[in-house]
């Protein structure tokens, strides 16, 4: 059987979701998709750096930085995680983990999938 590696592009609220709750079935993502890495983009990794410097949101933030420092990190720079997500999708196509509705739309009509979270359950939609 071919193992795939599905890279999976994550926004800032996916990564915080992913570190701080418990995924039911993040175990048995490899038999559904295939063996998946969760990339980080720079520009979502400057979001959370900005982040921890707020005192109500440290804790969940700080946890999701240490959860994701060993993650691949994707150099895409900007200002702004969605509009890098959407460019980055429209020239590669990819699996973006991302709860943002508006963007779950951006994504599609470029077709690209989403990795979402649903009732502490990792799903994909496209």
């Amino acid at each position: 059987m071919q193992e795939y590696l599905v890279e999976v592009i994550c926004d800032t609220n996916f990564l915080i979701h992913l570190a701080t709750r418990r995924i039911k079935n993040i175990d048995n993502l490899d038999v559904e998709i295939g063996q998946v890495i969760f990339v980080v983009p720079q520009v979502v990794q400057n979001e959370l750096s900005r982040l921890n410097k707020n005192p109500k949101k440290q804790q969940d933030i700080s946890q999701t930085l240490n959860f994701i420092k060993n993650f691949k990190i994707l150099p895409l720079n900007g200002n702004f995680a969605d509009k890098e997500l959407i460019n980055y999708v429209k020239k590669n196509g990819s699996i973006i983990g991302t709860m943002d509705k508006e963007l779950k739309k951006q994504i599609k009509k470029h077709g690209g999938t989403i990795m979402s979270l649903s009732n502490d359950k990792i799903i994909l939609e496209s």
